[in-house]
Formats: C-alpha cells, structure tokens, sequence
C-alpha cells in the first residue's frame, strides 16, 4: 500500500499535460480521483487520446468525471455535491487548472502591460485566481471536518521574485507573460496566508513551482514564435515531461499540517533532484524538437 491507497484525491485542470499526468500518478498509487475540466465534452476534445483517455477514467469505480469551468461556481458546487455523493469525503485537492497566456493572446501568448485591457485582467483572474479560491473553500470543507488534509496549488516561476542586496526583482520578468504572472503571484500569495490560517486544524497548504515543462499548447506556441521570429524554442531550456511534477504533487497530497510541510513553495525539478529522482536529463521530453516543427509546417499549410 502506498501513503495515498483509498484516499480522495480532487484535481482541477484534469483533462491533459500536468493535469492528466496527475490523474494517471494518484490513481497508480491506489487513489480515488476526481478529475475536473472544463474540456471534458466532445467539443473539448483535440483528437483521439482525449477521447481514450476520458473512457477509461469514466470505466474506472475510483474516478469521478467531472465538467467544471472553476470560474462556474455553480458547475464546482455540482461537482463537490456528486464527489460527496460517489466518495463521501476529500483527502486533498490539487489546483492544478488555470487559464494560460495563450488562451488570452493567442497563438504565441507574448504582449506587453499597456496592450492589455481590463478585461483581459478579469478573465485571467476569474479562472486562475478566484476559480482556485471557490474550489478551494468547497473542497477544504471535509477536510476541516476531519481536521487533517492537504491543499496544493500550481504556479509558474514568472511569479517568483528574488533579493539582490536588499532589492528585489522578478525572476524573468521579459517574458511579456502579463496578466498571467500577476494571477500567479496572487495565488501564491493566497496559499501562503490559507497555509497560516488552516494550520491548527492540520491541513497542509502548500505550492509547486514546475519545471519547463512539454504541456498542452507548447509546440503549437512555440511554432508560433518561430514563424513570427520572435523567438527560437531550441534556445530556451529543454523541456521536460508533463509526468516530471507527479512525484512532488503525490508527496505533498499525503502530508498534513502536523507533518511541517506546509505554507512552503517547491520547486519541481530541485526536489526532484534531492529525492535522486534525477535531473533535466532523466525528465527531457525528447519527442519535443519534433514536435514544434510539426506544429510549425501545420501552420504554414
């Protein structure tokens, strides 16, 4: 038996890359999974693993299928009410969903602050910010009753800011990844005071930081970029497999407040290296170069 055997496990974003690699992880680990997308209808679906992969979740007695835009308060509260129903209680969620760059400015994600509107503003915040607080304050509720469970949520290193001599900067701030990296801190942020306030009644809250990672939208993103000449994927770091930040994700889902492990930021990659999980090389998706040149002679046809 593993640490997470029989455990109730709710995971947002559930559909593909880190999502569906999650899935797949907490349910080879005797897990039971409920897996929310908002893409999990026909009119979703990008090709025939989509298909493959939602009939054998919806075959499986310890996965619930679940449709749920998280900006949709009422599609999240279907959601619980039929996870209390099928399972009856939640162990841990993982906030993995969130709206991406890309889906804003499409194909390649890159612009700049004063190019943006409001609304842009709203609709990145509705999904990644508020979305993640209303599934959490639902699915927290078990675990509050039980007084032990485990909360994690999923940012991106753009959020992160370091200190030089007293100063402060962003880590990478030319990545024009606005407002996506602002919706990010806030999460962050969030988690961090959530970890403060849910301590004493032993829920663990903690965030992970993924590595650069193969996910859904990569090639076609960065094809993007290297039609338009604005950038050249095979400069940038290699990316590494969508399943690189299942092992940190299953860790932090079994813990508890009472275990110490928690109101902290991992880095995906470090602590799979100090777990001897290997490094770049052992995660590289090695498919990827293939990858964004297919995506870049489709877009040209």
């Amino acid at each position: 038996m593993t640490e997470l055997e029989g455990k109730v496990v709710a995971i947002t974003g559930a559909a593909r890359g880190m999502g569906r690699a999650h899935v797949k992880g907490f349910l080879a680990d005797g897990a039971k999974v409920v897996a929310m997308d908002q893409s999990w209808e026909p009119s979703g679906f990008s090709g025939d693993s989509d298909k493959v992969f939602l009939n054998e979740l919806e075959a499986n007695p310890n996965v619930l299928v679940a449709t749920v835009d998280i900006s949709d308060g009422d599609q999240i509260k279907a959601a619980y009410d039929a996870t209390i129903a099928k399972f009856g209680t939640v162990d841990a969620l993982l906030n993995n969903a969130g709206m991406r760059q890309r889906d804003l400015f499409p194909p390649d994600g890159r612009t700049v602050i004063l190019d943006t509107q409001d609304s842009d503003w709203q609709k990145m915040f509705d999904v990644t910010v508020f979305g993640s607080l209303k599934v959490t304050r639902l699915f927290i509720q078990p675990m509050l009753e039980k007084q032990r469970g485990s909360i994690t949520s999923v940012i991106s290193s753009g959020a992160l800011h370091s200190s030089f001599g007293g100063a402060h900067v962003a880590l990478r701030p030319n990545s024009r990844e606005m407002p996506y990296q602002s919706a990010k801190s806030a999460l962050l942020t969030m988690m961090f005071y959530l970890a403060d306030e849910v301590k004493d009644q032993n829920i663990a809250v903690n965030i992970i930081v993924p590595g650069h990672a193969r996910t859904t939208g990569f090639d076609e993103q960065n094809a993007a970029r290297v039609i338009a000449g604005t950038g050249d994927p095979r400069r940038a770091p290699r990316p590494v497999r969508a399943d690189h930040i299942n092992p940190l994700a299953k860790f932090l889902a079994a813990r508890d407040a009472k275990s110490g492990v928690t109101g902290k930021c991992f880095d995906t990659m470090t602590w799979n290296i100090e777990h001897g999980l290997g490094d770049i090389d052992a995660w590289e998706d090695t498919d990827w170069e293939a990858g964004v040149e297919a995506a870049v002679a489709a877009a040209q046809r």
